[in-house]
C-alpha cells in the first residue's frame, strides 16, 4: 500500500513555508490505518518491548495500538500541566517554536525496554526529548519508529545513537 496517497499535505499551515502532513486522513481510512500499525508492529515484534512511549497527541493515534498489538504497555508523554501525577519534565525546540513535555515519574522501570512511537520524524527535537525523558527514568530506548518522516530537516542526525524507523519519507 502506498501510505504517501492516504496522508493529505498542506501548503502553508499552521504558517507560510510550512507543507504540514496531515495524518488525519490516513487516520479515518481503516485499510490504511490497520497497514500503518501492523507495520510498525511487524518492526517491533522481535524487540522484546515492554513499553511503548507515544507522544502528544498523535503518538497517543500510534502507539496505543502499537502497544496493544505487541501486548506492551502504553505512557503517553504530555505537555507540560496535562499528567495528574508527580513528573519530569524537559523543554525542547519544534521546526517552528519551543515547548515543554512531561512524563509521569513512575511510568518506566529502569532496565525496560522502550519503543517511541511518533507520526512525525521532523528535526528530531521532540523524539529527542522524549527519548531524554525515558532514559532520566532508566528506560533503554531501543527503538524510535516514525509513519512519517521529512528527511531534508535532518532529525535521524539528532537521533543517530538510536535505531530509526520510518514508514514513509518526504523532501521537504
Amino acid at each position: 500500500m502506498d501510505l504517501k496517497e492516504k496522508v493529505r499535505v498542506i501548503d502553508g499551515f499552521p504558517k507560510e513555508g510550512i507543507s504540514f502532513k496531515d495524518v488525519t486522513t490516513l487516520l479515518q481510512d481503516k485499510d490504511a490505518f490497520k497497514y500503518t500499525v501492523d507495520k510498525i508492529v511487524e518492526y517491533l515484534k522481535d524487540k522484546k518491548i515492554d513499553i511503548v512511549v507515544g507522544p502528544e497527541a498523535r503518538g497517543f493515534l500510534f502507539g496505543a495500538p502499537v502497544a496493544y498489538a505487541l501486548g506492551a504497555g502504553f505512557v503517553p508523554v504530555r505537555k507540560k500541566g496535562k499528567l495528574p501525577y508527580e513528573t519530569i519534565s524537559v523543554n525542547y525546540d519544534l521546526e517552528y517554536g519551543s515547548d515543554e513535555l512531561e512524563i509521569h515519574k513512575d511510568s518506566i522501570k529502569k532496565n525496560q525496554r522502550i519503543a517511541i512511537v511518533d507520526d512525525l520524524l521532523a528535526t528530531g527535537g521532540t523524539i529527542g526529548s522524549v527519548a531524554k525523558l525515558v532514559e532520566q527514568l532508566g528506560g533503554e530506548v531501543v527503538t524510535v519508529d516514525f509513519v512519517m518522516e521529512l528527511t531534508d530537516l535532518n532529525g535521524r542526525e539528532k537521533l543517530k545513537k538510536y535505531d530509526i524507523m520510518s514508514l514513509i519519507k518526504y523532501n521537504v
